[in-house]
């Protein structure tokens, strides 16, 4: 029996894979009547400045949907996939503007293969070099920039518009998409929809104020999230096997804290606990975690957990030591795996 099947073994017997349906359905509720009420109270508002707090609102809830459209994705919420498929395409193009298609090609081949040199997508090209091997090919202004591209890491603000491009970039090309035609209605329905509603109500200069307070305020709480997830923890060469329970832990990285955190990341702070067991609800993740933490120490795998600020620290540092040195972290991976 391998080492990931005892602990599989545990987990189940544990009750952690049961479906949550009275938590997911009070959030989903919850979300959908929060982000109509935001609508209601900028329709009575009106032109006005303290239209900017209801933009930030309107920032937190689009993620709190957007986290709820990334766990009916992982078949989270639902036993039939079919139903878990629609939720997340409903709630992350109608809802939060984004393509539930693209997403999941992108994020599906992350989960392969965490912080893996050519097969993880999340540390390819971007504007941040996250591998040695992108940052040597840096040249002039870009290069030297990226020595200290750490400290530019209240860029992340930025993820929330990055991912609408994406989404969008990907609808109109030519790579298969299932269900194209209804995803390029849910987001350009709900793109265009929301821009016209904010012309309508607020002259140019505040819905463009409005339009960024809460695109800022989305890709902070999403990027920011998604950042202590795997940054900063060991890169896998290209050619490096690793069995699945030692490429899903030493990769991916925990943050401390209780039930603000984890409603604020929508459960990601439990990262490693959702790499193992994927479909594992939100809420049991907690519990997950006593098991995988003694589970680990057993079998001498090493287990991170940081808080958020330390996570930061690391992350910077990581950033910045990428272009300054070969590769900050391959020799710690070998170590692991001897």
């Amino acid at each position: 029996m391998s080492t990931y099947t005892e602990l599989a073994h545990q987990v189940r017997a544990a009750g952690l894979l049961r479906r949550r349906y009275a938590y997911y359905w009070t959030m989903i509720i919850g979300t959908v009547t929060a982000f109509a009420g935001l609508w209601v109270a900028f329709a009575f508002l009106g032109d006005s400045w303290f239209q900017l707090l209801l933009a930030a609102g309107l920032g937190v809830v689009l993620s709190q949907i957007s986290f709820l459209g990334h766990d009916s994705a992982h078949r989270q919420i639902f036993k039939s996939h079919h139903w878990n498929d629609w939720m997340s395409r409903v709630l992350s193009g109608l809802f939060a503007g984004l393509s539930h298609g693209w997403w999941m090609s992108k994020h599906s081949r992350h989960h392969a293969n965490p912080n893996k040199e050519g097969s993880d997508p999340d540390i390819g090209p971007s504007a941040f070099a996250f591998t040695p091997a992108i940052a040597q090919k840096r040249r002039g202004p870009v290069a030297r920039l990226t020595r200290w591209q750490g400290y530019f890491f209240p860029l992340v603000m930025f993820v929330g518009l990055a991912l609408h491009v994406a989404s969008i970039q990907r609808l109109v090309g030519r790579q298969p998409l299932k269900h194209r035609w209804w995803e390029v209605a849910f987001v350009a329905g709900r793109l265009g929809g929301y821009v016209t509603v904010l012309l309508l109500i607020l002259p140019p200069g505040k819905a463009a104020a409005f339009f960024g307070v809460q695109m800022a305020l989305f890709g902070l709480l999403l990027g920011g999230t998604f950042a202590t997830n795997h940054l900063g923890m060991p890169i896998v060469p290209a050619d490096q096997k690793i069995d699945f329970l030692r490429r899903q832990v030493l990769m991916s990285r925990n943050i401390a804290g209780g039930g603000f955190t984890t409603f604020a990341m929508g459960g990601l702070n439990h990262q490693i606990e959702h790499h193992l067991f994927p479909n594992m609800p939100r809420p049991n993740l907690r519990r997950a975690r006593t098991l995988v933490r003694a589970h680990c120490a057993a079998h001498d795998i090493h287990y991170t957990e940081t808080t958020f600020i330390g996570a930061y620290r690391v992350i910077v540092g990581y950033l910045n030591a990428v272009g300054r040195v070969p590769d900050p972290f391959r020799c710690a991976l070998a170590s692991q795996l001897r």
